[in-house]
């Protein structure tokens, strides 16, 4: 089956945020489901609107996404039915096309997307010990050059 990215479209909000939530439920589930509940709200309301997000389409059905802010990788999101098959990379390596450079920052505890990123080798250039809110969930900038 062929992927095709293209750019967001206002119809891809609510595919793209069930993407999100699933994807995060799995990924980032030691934050908690409350927490996750507010931040679906956000995205749905200032991320996926006002990035600049690129849909992954299989069969004309999204199935991820990556949304940038400059060259920062603010979320890389594929539907966990459909992880492993090479559409997080084709998304990454678009972005990176696109940019030249790209940064991001991971959860410490989620081992397999601090992999992933590994293997398409990014590079560790800093560690927090708290998140964006000031909880302690430690978070890895990364960076990767074209």
């Amino acid at each position: 089956m062929t992927l095709l990215i293209r750019p967001y479209e206002p119809a891809d909000l609510e595919p793209l945020s069930a993407i999100w939530f699933e994807a995060s439920r799995r990924a980032h589930g030691f934050l908690g489901e409350a927490r996750l509940r507010e931040q679906h709200k956000l995205i749905e309301e200032v991320y996926l609107p006002q990035a600049e997000n690129w849909v992954a389409l299989r069969s004309d059905e999204p199935v991820g996404f990556i949304g940038l802010i400059d060259d920062f990788i603010g979320g890389l999101f594929v539907d966990p039915s459909a992880q492993g098959r090479g559409i997080g990379r084709a998304l990454v390596a678009r972005a990176l096309r696109l940019k030249g450079r790209l940064e991001l920052e991971v959860y410490a505890q989620n081992a397999s997307a601090r992999g992933f990123y590994e293997r398409l080798g990014f590079q560790e250039i800093l560690r927090r010990e708290l998140n964006d809110e000031g909880l302690p969930f430690p978070n890895l900038r990364m960076r990767l050059e074209a």
